[in-house]
C-alpha cells in the first residue's frame, strides 16, 4: 500500500477499535472518515487478507492477528523500560522524583530511578535499598500480603528502624497503615524516610499468578503539596503503574498522562 493508504488503514484499525467489538460497514467507515466507499473498500480487502480485520454481520471488526501482533510487541517490553517511557510520557510525573521497586525481605530494592526537575538530593538509586515500613513504594508492595505475613515478617524491631520522628517502628501501627494502603489503593509517606518529603506509591497489577509484584512511586517536596496535587500524583502513579502492567495502555483513559 501506499503511504496514504497505510494512513487510511491505521485510520480504519483506529474506528474498529473504537467500536468496542461492533461490526461497522465500508459505507459507515468511509462516512466518519470523509473518504470515497470504493478506496476504502479496497484497504479493508487488503487488511482482511492480512488477518488484521475480520468480516462479520455486513461489516468489519478487528482481527486475530492483532493479537499476535500485540503480544509480539509486549515481549520486547520490560518494567524498567515502560518504567522510564511513563515518566516521559506522563506530564506530571516528567518534572517529580520517581522510583520503580521491588520487595525483597523487608526492604525494597529500586530497579529504576527518574531523578525529575525538582531542586532535591535524596539517596535513592537503581540499587538502592530502603525499609519497606517506612516508604511508600515498600508499604504499597507490603499491602499485598496478609497481616500474619506482615507480623512474622517484620517480627524483629531491627526491621522496623526509625529514620525520622514519623518513621512508623511499631508492628501493630505498620499493620493499621498497610490495612489503610490496602482499603485505598495506594500508599503515603509523610516525611517517614525524609523530613519535608512526601512519598506516594501504589503497586503494580500482576498479570498472572507468580509475576514479580512491582510498585511506583513518587517523592513530593511537603511544601507544595496539597489535595489537588497529591490527586494528581496518585492519577499519573495509578496510569505508570496500568502502564507498566500493560504497556500498550499509556495515553488512555488517564488525564494526567499527556501535556
Amino acid at each position: 500500500m501506499s503511504a496514504p493508504a497505510v494512513t487510511r488503514a491505521l485510520r480504519v484499525l483506529a474506528l474498529l477499535e473504537a467500536a468496542g467489538g461492533e461490526t461497522l460497514g465500508v459505507s459507515e467507515m468511509a462516512r466518519q472518515l470523509g473518504v470515497a466507499r470504493s478506496s476504502l473498500f479496497n484497504v479493508c480487502l487488503a487488511l482482511e487478507a492480512e488477518g488484521v480485520v475480520q468480516r462479520s454481520d455486513g461489516g468489519y471488526r478487528l482481527g486475530r492477528r492483532l493479537v499476535e501482533l500485540g503480544g509480539a510487541y509486549l515481549r520486547t517490553v520490560d518494567p524498567v523500560q515502560a518504567f522510564y517511557q511513563a515518566c516521559s510520557d506522563t506530564s506530571f510525573l516528567h518534572d517529580e522524583i520517581c522510583q520503580l521497586a521491588v520487595l525483597d525481605g523487608t526492604e525494597v530494592l529500586y530497579l529504576a530511578a527518574h531523578a525529575g526537575r525538582l531542586p532535591l538530593r535524596m539517596t535513592a538509586s537503581i540499587g538502592s535499598r530502603f525499609p519497606a515500613s517506612i516508604t511508600a513504594v515498600g508499604n504499597a508492595l507490603l499491602a499485598q500480603l496478609d497481616d500474619d505475613e506482615l507480623r512474622a515478617r517484620f517480627e524483629n524491631p531491627a526491621t522496623r528502624p526509625s529514620w525520622t520522628a514519623d518513621s512508623t517502628t511499631d508492628l501493630e501501627a505498620l499493620i493499621d497503615k498497610i490495612r489503610v494502603v490496602r482499603s485505598r489503593g495506594f500508599a503515603l509517606d509523610k516525611g517517614e524516610v525524609f523530613p519535608g518529603i512526601r512519598g506516594l506509591a501504589v503497586a503494580v497489577a500482576p498479570q498472572y499468578s507468580g509475576e514479580q509484584a512491582y510498585a511506583v512511586g513518587a517523592s513530593l517536596l511537603e511544601v507544595y503539596c496539597n489535595v489537588h496535587i497529591e490527586q494528581q500524583a496518585i492519577e499519573a502513579l495509578s496510569a505508570m503503574a496500568d502502564h507498566i502492567a500493560n504497556p500498550m495502555n499509556l495515553g488512555k483513559g488517564s488525564a494526567s498522562v499527556g501535556a
